[in-house]
């Protein structure tokens, strides 16, 4: 958990990048992962391979990867920051579903339409957007392979 009073909210997501690639099928055995109740609560960032970072602006990011798929072209897992304000001026870079857990963020699209999501519901960021995130923290994992920040 974060030290400091600085609300968060835990997020769900999951990256898609569509490949016309066939996938190659493992001979070992393959298991879904699971993000038990306990773990959405928070438990999960107290796991062995939780990644945590110090970004230059200062704001932290912890992050715990659940899946990623054979290919790489999926992943999932849970991530949390203390960043407020993202002002997206390049594509977005990943098409990626976000369930919020808590907290909520405002997203104000190029056109300037606005859309809020709260606790409870998903929205799904196509890579080609841009606009303005906006929220007590913002959230989002992505493989290192395959978006930036």
């Amino acid at each position: 958990m974060h030290s400091n009073s600085v609300p968060t909210i835990a997020l769900l997501c999951a990256i898609l990048l569509w490949s016309t690639n066939a996938v190659s099928q493992e001979s070992r055995t393959v298991r879904p992962a699971k993000i038990s109740k306990d773990e959405v609560a928070g438990t999960i960032f107290q796991r062995d391979d939780r990644t945590a970072t110090t970004h230059p602006d200062g704001h932290q990011t912890e992050s715990v990867t659940t899946r990623i798929s054979s290919d790489g072209k999926f992943s999932s897992g849970m991530y949390r920051s203390g960043k407020t304000r993202f002002e997206i001026n390049q594509p977005y870079g990943v098409d990626e579903f976000m369930f919020f857990l808590s907290g909520s963020v405002t997203l104000t699209s190029k056109d300037g339409s606005v859309m809020t999501v709260h606790a409870g519901e998903g929205v799904t960021m196509p890579k080609e957007w841009t606009g303005i995130w906006d929220t007590e923290i913002w959230v989002i994992y992505a493989p290192d392979n395959s978006a930036s920040e």
